[in-house]
């Protein structure tokens, strides 16, 4: 599990295809007590250490990661937000992340404001029921709070310290963005369509 906090992002140093896996290899920063099997998450997508060297930390990643994600447009050279699993008794900052994508959407436009740059995200109509104003939503692996929610999109506000610490200060209209729902309003709205259709209420 994860909190969300990316306190960084790392540079991607090889890419190997092997028998249809995606092995990945990543200038990890933080490797305090990494071991075989750890869980990462990259970009928000939780993936598991296979092994290290000096140069960096390797990951695998399957063909139904990459339909999910927008780990199969990365390409040798580019950044990805990481972060480590969190521990027991740890401060959670932000919100709990499993790491599991739910959708990976195109960036639409960027508004740059004064204290903030403001992003709309392409919205798929299965994820609207999930997101609302001032709900949280996990995207390429940062815990962000929604700002607006229409028909076919939502936004989100950045603050200059994510835009300085994560990917999010590089990002481009048409970029692809890993999209995580909270998953406690999941199991409410699930919960609650449930007992609704079982009354003949829905």
């Amino acid at each position: 599990m994860f909190s969300g906090i990316v306190s960084g992002y790392d540079k991607v140093i090889d890419i190997e295809i092997i028998d249809r896996i995606y092995r990945y290899t990543v200038a990890l920063s933080n490797r305090s007590g990494l071991e075989q099997g750890a869980s990462v998450a990259i970009n928000g997508v939780c993936l598991s250490v296979v092994s290290w060297s000096d140069q960096g930390v390797v990951f695998d990643a399957i063909e139904e990661t990459l339909r999910l994600t927008n780990l199969g447009e990365l390409s040798v050279g580019d950044c990805v937000n990481t972060e480590r699993s969190f521990k027991m008794g740890q401060e959670l900052g932000g919100h709990v992340v499993s790491g599991h994508i739910d959708a990976s959407v195109k960036i639409l436009s960027i508004d740059q404001q004064q204290n903030a740059v403001k992003v709309w995200y392409a919205l798929p109509e299965t994820l609207r029921k999930y997101l609302f104003v001032k709900g949280f939503v996990a995207l390429d692996g940062c815990s962000l709070t929604i700002v607006d929610v229409e028909a076919d999109r939502f936004s989100v506000a950045y603050i200059p310290d994510t835009l300085k610490k994560t990917t999010h200060g590089i990002l481009k209209v048409g970029r692809l963005t890993n999209v995580e729902i909270d998953r406690q309003t999941q199991a409410i709205v699930n919960t609650v369509e449930r007992v609704l259709a079982s009354r003949n209420l829905s």
